[in-house]
């Protein structure tokens, strides 16, 4: 059987270590039952080891010669071997609307927007386990305080709890990668609804952030445009803070005052129209 040829336009890493491959789709174990769709399977290599546990598995690949591969290697699957692009997908069609766990040894360059599309569809995804690059995964499970804590951080944790597992170094992968890559685990939380506007929670977040090192009453200001800095809004008690130092439910706290902040002068500009 013809070997697949990892391509770095796909930013495709193959695993080759059977002991690392096995460990992480056990990870998948913490949400048992519920089927499970690996993102970017390549040879198959993880694959092996999900199709022995015992519920449903489908994997979503977009490069063609993979498919052809997957195909030969696991008739059984060939029914669930997707071959689309991921973050075009309609998730909720892929198993009738149901509950699935996410998992794979994710594309370094695209593991953020695997992981915001997860976000989008957070009702249908109870558990995303997989592989991904080392200072990523520390993105996402950093806590307040913390050097490494951003925007990733705050928009996962908001919704899941998020499990650094293990570290995996360059020389089990074909062709090797530049940097470590690490497993992580995420588990969706009991948060129904956070409290705030949800669109203006990711964007407050997102704009503080690009401005990591000052303080919110200085990177708030986009936001408000030509708004006095002696306004009393900047004078909240929170705005001396940088972005690093705020819990989730801080950042809820200050998507309020935003939200309040921005419907006053909404309603003052009407008036002025009048």
């Amino acid at each position: 059987m013809k070997q697949v040829r990892p391509k770095k336009n796909l930013g495709q890493h193959f695993l080759t270590d059977l002991n690392v491959a096995k460990a992480i789709a056990d990870t998948v174990d913490a949400c048992p039952e519920i089927p499970v769709l690996e993102v970017g399977p390549g040879m198959g290599v993880l694959t092996q080891y999900l199709t022995q546990k015992e519920r449903p598995v489908k994997v979503v690949e977009i490069d063609r010669e993979s498919v052809e591969y997957l195909n030969e290697a696991y008739p059984m699957l060939r029914d669930n071997i997707l071959g689309e692009d991921f973050l075009r997908m309609d998730l909720s069609k892929i198993f009738e609307g149901r509950q699935f766990v996410l998992t794979g040894n994710y594309p370094y360059d695209i593991s953020s927007q695997i992981f915001f599309k997860m976000l989008d569809n957070r009702d249908l995804i109870p558990c995303c386990t997989g592989m991904i690059q080392r200072e990523v995964a520390l993105r996402m499970a950093s806590q307040p305080g913390n050097k490494q804590y951003g925007i990733l951080s705050v928009l996962i944790q908001a919704w899941y709890d998020v499990e650094y597992l293990f570290t995996v170094d360059e020389h089990v992968f074909n062709p090797p990668p530049k940097v470590k890559s690490a497993v992580i685990r995420m588990t969706r939380n009991s948060v129904e609804k956070l409290g705030c506007d949800e669109a203006l929670f990711k964007r407050v977040v997102k704009t503080v952030f690009n401005q990591r090192r000052k303080m919110l009453r200085v990177s708030l200001r986009q936001i408000f445009g030509g708004l006095d800095s002696k306004d009393s809004f900047f004078a909240n008690e929170i705005m001396t803070k940088r972005p690093e130092q705020l819990t989730i439910e801080q950042f809820v706290d200050l998507t309020n005052l935003v939200d309040s902040k921005m419907k006053t002068l909404d309603k003052k500009d009407s008036e002025g129209e009048e």
